[in-house]
């Protein structure tokens, strides 16, 4: 079986000609907290604080958040991570976007999104979810999504890099290490296996 990664160990490949770019696309798990913890918690303390919004109504729409992110997390890394583009060009692409990840999985500086890819995206969710939903159920559905992307980089993180004695975080892990060393065409959920499971990708 031909082996799908260059190296099992916790070591990064040079990426970028430029020392500056190299820096920045390494990041520290713990990145994603700092920045994006006060974000969840102002746009969730904005959505309470809103008497246009009953309570209950906002907390089904940061529960609707979290679940689409779940979703987009599914989707993104199906159809973008693992687009197989044909050019030399399109094929650089893909090795900075995902497929460094595949050659070193283990690599714990480039296990978490960068910000300088994760700070656009966020604008972009945003002011799309404002263009659709307006802006005050935006605030609380909001919150459930970054909460949902911030589950999801401490999980890819502590699953190649943490042995917790938990059977639900156990499942998770195998799920995800099948798609690295046995099969990366199935397995596209990170922090949650549902769209495996309805969609059909899963591992049987």
């Amino acid at each position: 079986m031909k082996k799908l990664f260059v190296s099992n160990k916790d070591e990064s490949v040079r990426m970028f000609k430029y020392n500056w770019m190299e820096f920045f696309s390494k990041v520290h798990f713990s990145i994603p907290l700092f920045l994006y913890v006060p974000v969840v918690g102002y746009f969730l303390y904005k959505a309470i604080g809103n008497p246009d919004l009953p309570l209950l109504h906002t907390a089904g729409l940061f529960a609707a958040g979290f679940l689409s992110w779940t979703a987009v997390e599914y989707f993104l890394h199906r159809f973008v991570f693992h687009y197989h583009p044909t050019s030399d060009l399109g094929k650089r692409i893909h090795f900075l976007v995902h497929g460094v990840h595949h050659d070193y999985p283990h690599d714990s500086k480039r296990l978490v999104m960068p910000p300088a890819i994760s700070v656009p995206l966020a604008f972009i969710f945003y002011y799309g979810f404002i263009y659709l939903m307006g802006e005050t159920m935006t605030a609380s559905f909001f919150a459930g999504f970054v909460l949902g992307y911030l589950c999801y980089d401490m999980l890819h993180y502590a699953v190649h890099h943490a042995n917790w004695d938990n059977k639900w975080f156990m499942e998770i892990k195998a799920h995800h290490l099948k798609h690295h060393f046995k099969d990366p065409e199935r397995g596209f959920g990170v922090s949650s296996t549902l769209w495996d499971k309805i969609i059909g990708t899963n591992y049987k």
